[in-house]
């Protein structure tokens, strides 16, 4: 893979945590409402909240550039080779299959890309890094 022309900084680790924890209450409601069986000791809603973070976040990382949480807290999936084209489906998929195995968003860079970004060619930026504008300080 080809570096991109200018470094970009990634996002922090906490503002991550963050949209994860968003994105998995969303998901867990979601289940809660569609599903009436649905319960702390219900192993087959826990597996219906995995099912739905997974799609529902690689939809929206190839439609809109994030997961509602990474929307939510204005951080975006970009591709890593700087080229500004939205991160396809299956790149996306791979992605969000990877982080809901846990381990590989666990081993990452110096440059705080994880495995699972790696593989897939991404990166996780703020939204004003996305667009180009400078941080605030």
């Amino acid at each position: 893979m080809s570096e991109p022309a200018r470094p970009r900084e990634t996002a922090s680790w906490g503002r991550r945590i963050l949209a994860l924890f968003v994105d998995w209450i969303a998901c867990t409601l979601t289940v809660s409402l569609f599903t009436p069986v649905y319960g702390v000791q219900n192993q087959a809603g826990q597996w219906w909240v995995v099912l739905l973070f997974v799609v529902e976040s690689a939809l929206l990382t190839a439609l809109s550039g994030g997961s509602f949480g990474q929307l939510a807290t204005r951080l975006r999936v970009v591709r890593h080779d700087g080229s500004g084209r939205p991160v396809g489906l299956l790149p996306a998929l791979a992605r969000q299959i990877l982080v809901a195995v846990v381990i590989p968003p666990l081993v990452f860079r110096p440059d705080g890309r994880g495995l699972h970004d790696m593989m897939a060619g991404t990166e996780t930026v703020t939204l004003e890094t996305a667009k180009g504008v400078p941080a605030r300080p």
